[in-house]
């Protein structure tokens, strides 16, 4: 299994689950990411702190900590 984090720029994946806990597991479902969801990664910050990513039409910024915690397909 593959985290968010590990992702390259320009592919698009599948949420199969959330990792983590309370306050920042919650952050990240009000976001829109929540499991089944799709993400487009579309660009990567040159030292990779923030990943910019497409989730249900919209563009946010996610910090690597909180990408390892969506675990992909």
């Amino acid at each position: 299994m593959k985290t968010l984090k590990e992702i390259k720029c320009g592919d698009t994946v599948k949420v199969i689950k959330l990792e983590g806990e309370g306050p920042v597991k919650r952050r990240i479902m009000d976001m829109g990411i929540t499991k089944g969801v799709e993400i487009f990664v579309r660009k990567v910050a040159p030292l990779g702190d923030p990943l910019e990513v497409t989730v249900r039409g919209y563009e946010l910024s996610l910090r690597k900590a909180d990408a390892s915690m969506i675990i992909v397909e």
